[in-house]
């Protein structure tokens, strides 16, 4: 009974520390979705310093193959990344279907990744998450999960 009952109090102060979503501004809503668009569009020229900005350096990130590792990691595969000019770009990175949640400081973000081929306009699709708090230099990733979507059904 004792046991039940200790259990019982963890549940109970364990639940009412828990925060629900709070509402998110207009104004941060639209910071996070700048910081997301300018990570893509350095990401689509290989600009090794949009990644760097957008990566905390604490970073988690999951790769769709599985792979788990943080922003070290990630920048290193970076390093012979040459920056490309807009007309040399093959595969634009946008982002649909955008979703926010704030929960305390940080914003959970769930989007549709989409890489389009410029040669056929293929695309390509990812269901990403993550999780970004506000720094001075601005909005950066601290958890990130990449999935491959799967086909759509015809």
């Amino acid at each position: 009974m004792r046991t039940f009952l200790l259990g019982f109090l963890l549940f109970l102060s364990s639940s009412s520390i828990a925060q629900e979503a709070r509402p998110i501004s207009a104004k941060e809503a639209q910071q996070v979705v700048a910081a997301i668009d300018a990570f893509l569009y350095g990401a689509s020229i290989n600009d090794v310093q949009a990644h760097d900005k957008f990566w905390a350096p604490e970073l988690t990130y999951t790769s769709s193959r599985g792979t788990r590792y943080g922003k070290a990691e990630l920048m290193q595969g970076l390093t012979e990344a040459q920056r490309l000019e807009e007309g040399e770009v093959t595969a634009w990175y946008t982002a649909e279907d955008v979703e926010l949640k704030s929960f305390g400081e940080a914003i959970i973000v769930n989007f549709t990744l989409v890489s389009t081929q410029l040669a056929d306009q293929t695309r390509e699709t990812f269901l990403n998450t993550g999780v970004l708090v506000n720094r001075r230099d601005g909005w950066q990733a601290v958890n990130w999960n990449a999935t491959r979507a799967a086909p759509a059904a015809e």
